[in-house]
């Protein structure tokens, strides 16, 4: 049950509405499937296209800023951009005291991440079942109905479930948890579906959250669009029509519209920037090893972007100006950005988010932001390291898929260009739910009339 103060609290009034309890959105998130990929004729994803023929897509969906992870998957369940949302890394960002840096914490309750209210809240308000497979930033959410975390737990409903039906036993489940022995990301993506079709069959949610990460993985260790690349997907492929099968057997299939997008495309890769090196040569940090250990400036990288902090608020205005050239100068630096110039970028302000650099840096293309703090060198070569993302979303190798397919959806509807924004209006309109004020639309052009 969700009470009245929560509701408030994320800016959800408790009204009535007629939400429709016969219909099933399946919304899959394929991490890290660049359009320019799928345009490619060769690629063997047969699932994929089954889905895509027999409904809607779109040439090229426009992600959010920062093209990161856990950013795009909050846009796709709120409709609102990071500036609203508030969700800017993949965790919370946690300001270290005095001169230490900052650290981001992944794994904290989702109502300190998102500042809005989300599809599955307002889903679970309107008396909808709802349903979570390795989304993010949604730990411990009390809108959701039905859970199997990105880390899961035996002690868990669903978890227990599994176990008494002999999908899964309490070992395979720890061995999902961080440590030596969570290598693996196809095994680990082939249990989310395992967990995913029990919750279909078993529970019927109205509204199922679903996230893979083998094809993110593959992508940043080898680049995108190459063996290891194209076999990754083939094998997404394949999960997702088990999903649909699931989906079958349960009786849904006339009821069910599945919606596929990813949360960015992805870059090559040969050249690392680090950017804590040129603060620490600068004078701004010192290192022990290869970690920052105090600072007056902090760096915080994410692919092809990185976030600069000045610590101390008081001088900003003294060092901002020698940080815009140092990094101007730095090899492998596009573009120096004022954080104040957040919100041209859909982001915030740094008065408005704390998590908002007070400089955002963009890499060239070729070139990837990395943490590390040792030695001399400002860039490399990057090592076991071959794509990212985080780059502005005009670029348009960043770029991401989408599709929707089954109830409610026109055949052969192919769509120049959407905006992952559009993703939640539409998924709302689909479940007879209103979002308060989003940044999308509903894509009215790929929606069957309604009778």
């Amino acid at each position: 049950m969700i009470f009245r103060p929560l509701l408030l609290a994320l800016g959800i009034t408790a009204t009535l509405s007629a939400a429709d309890k016969d219909q099933h959105v399946v919304l899959i998130s394929l991490d890290g499937f660049p359009a320019w990929m799928w345009k490619d004729p060769s690629l063997a994803v047969p699932n994929l296209r089954k889905l895509a023929a027999d409904g809607a897509q779109t040439q090229a969906m426009t992600v959010s800023n920062p093209s990161i992870t856990w950013i795009n998957h909050t846009t796709m369940v709120t409709g609102v951009n990071p500036r609203k949302h508030g969700v800017l890394f993949n965790g919370l960002l946690v300001r270290g005291e005095g001169n230490k840096p900052p650290k981001v914490e992944p794994w904290v309750h989702k109502n300190r991440l998102v500042h809005v209210p989300t599809l599955y809240d307002i889903a679970h308000q309107e008396g909808l079942t709802t349903a979570e497979v390795d989304w993010v930033a949604i730990k411990d959410a009390e809108t959701i109905t039905w859970s199997f975390e990105e880390l899961p737990n035996a002690d868990r409903p669903i978890e227990k479930e599994m176990i008494a039906a002999g999908l899964l036993t309490a070992e395979q489940i720890s061995w999902m948890n961080p440590g030596p022995q969570r290598k693996n990301m196809a095994w680990h993506d082939l249990t989310w579906t395992l967990a995913a079709s029990h919750i279909l069959k078993t529970h019927k949610p109205n509204l199922l959250l679903y996230h893979t990460l083998n094809t993110d993985g593959m992508h940043h260790r080898y680049g995108p669009a190459n063996m290891a690349s194209y076999t990754a997907l083939a094998y997404t492929d394949r999960l997702v029509g088990d999903l649909v099968k699931a989906v079958e057997e349960a009786g849904l299939k006339d009821k069910t519209t599945f919606v596929i997008a990813t949360d960015h495309g992805f870059k090559k890769v040969t050249h690392y920037v680090f950017p804590n090196v040129a603060l620490k040569k600068a004078g701004y940090a010192k290192a022990f090893g290869n970690a920052i250990t105090q600072c007056e400036v902090a760096a915080m990288t994410q692919g092809g972007l990185c976030f600069i902090y000045v610590l101390d608020p008081a001088r900003k205005a003294e060092l901002l100006p020698k940080l815009k050239e140092l990094f101007a100068a730095t090899e492998g630096v596009d573009k120096v950005i004022d954080g104040n110039d957040g919100p041209t970028l859909g982001m915030p302000t740094p008065a408005e988010n704390q998590g908002m650099g007070d400089l955002v840096l963009y890499a060239k293309a070729g070139y990837a932001f990395n943490n590390g703090a040792a030695g001399e060198a400002v860039t490399g070569p990057s090592v076991d390291y071959g794509g990212t993302h985080g780059y502005p979303n005009t670029d348009p190798e960043l770029d991401g898929i989408f599709i929707a397919s089954g109830k409610g959806i026109q055949k052969g509807i192919i769509l120049p260009r959407m905006a992952n924004l559009d993703i939640a209006p539409t998924i709302a309109r689909l479940l007879d739910i209103t979002l308060p004020a989003p940044d999308g639309r509903v894509l009215e052009e790929i929606l069957e009339p309604r009778k």
